[in-house]
């Protein structure tokens, strides 16, 4: 019973994969996570054409997504994929007859979860493809990390190279946090996005999703600095109490302790979106009981 389960929901995910083909949407998306990867890792590129430095291949992307900044617009871009949720098509009223909806629901969230493991793979492909005539793939720090890291470059054309960072870590090791941070996170959201869509419709998943962006975007130490009227010693209390509330602060690799602070470590913030993912999946689960289902048409079929 439960194998024919799992086969059901994995059915459900595959048909929606299915849509995929010559589905412009999915074309756009894709071509705009590119251009975007272009643009944000493009300072790096250039500084290390600049100084004639070759690179480790994932450094690009680890440059580029330790900033927050980068982290929100590719998670947002990634909602032009889900912006149909929750995915009904011709094909929907077949499988609600064929299973129940739990197990429906359950294949959208597979659907969802392998649909933004591919679209961050993208990502980091595309990051390492603009370095690579230039790059290396061994598990060591470049030149082009030292000059930025070691000297005010860094700084002076706003890529968020750390000593920190190279020397707490190795660039396949955080490559893959900063990987599963930023998977997390834009599970997070889609997972938000979906619960909300169920509840009042795809305006309100929107709206949700942009919300916490920006709630995100603008919680920020010097807010809260203002807010507490701390003095500029007591800046790190800002930097906790935005470390710990900020989900999108929890995203970002260079906003946790590493050993010396009061900021979260990268194994609570995973613990964190773990369970806000939970809290979505259930509340989807108590949603769908009393969905109601209307079809206007087929668009999206091949």
């Amino acid at each position: 019973m439960i194998s024919d389960t799992v086969r059901q929901a994995f059915a459900v995910a595959g048909y929606n994969f299915r849509l995929w083909r010559k589905n412009p949407r999915i074309v756009i998306a894709f071509s705009l996570a590119f251009i975007l990867c272009y643009l944000l890792s493009d300072k790096v590129v250039a500084f290390a054409r600049q100084y004639d430095t070759t690179m480790q291949i994932f450094e690009p992307f680890i440059w580029t997504f330790s900033d927050s900044n980068s982290v929100l617009l590719a998670s947002l871009l990634l909602i032009f994929l889900f912006a149909d949720m929750p995915f009904l098509s011709g094909g929907t009223p077949l499988f609600l007859m064929r299973t129940k909806r739990c197990v429906w629901l359950a294949g959208q969230f597979l659907y969802i979860t392998g649909a933004t493991l591919i679209y961050l793979l993208f990502v980091l492909f595309s990051t390492s493809i603009l370095c690579m005539n230039r790059s290396f793939v061994g598990n060591l720090w470049s030149e082009t990390a030292a000059r930025l890291g070691y000297s005010s470059a860094g700084q002076r054309i706003a890529v968020p190279a750390t000593v920190k960072v190279m020397e707490m870590s190795t660039p396949y090791r955080c490559m893959a946090v900063i990987f599963g941070l930023m998977l997390l996170y834009t599970l997070f959201l889609v997972f938000l996005m979906l619960v909300f869509n169920l509840y009042k419709g795809q305006a309100a998943g929107m709206l949700a999703v942009f919300g916490v962006s920006l709630y995100g975007f603008l919680l920020s130490p010097d807010v809260f600095k203002l807010l507490l009227r701390l003095e500029d010693y007591e800046a790190y209390k800002a930097n906790v109490f935005v470390g710990w509330l900020s989900p999108l602060n929890q995203a970002t690799f260079g906003r946790h302790n590493f050993g010396y602070d009061l900021l979260p470590t990268l194994g609570q913030s995973g613990l964190i979106f773990l369970g806000l993912i939970a809290v979505c999946f259930g509340s989807a689960l108590w949603l769908i009981r009393n969905y109601q289902f209307v079809f206007t048409g087929t668009e999206g079929e091949t």
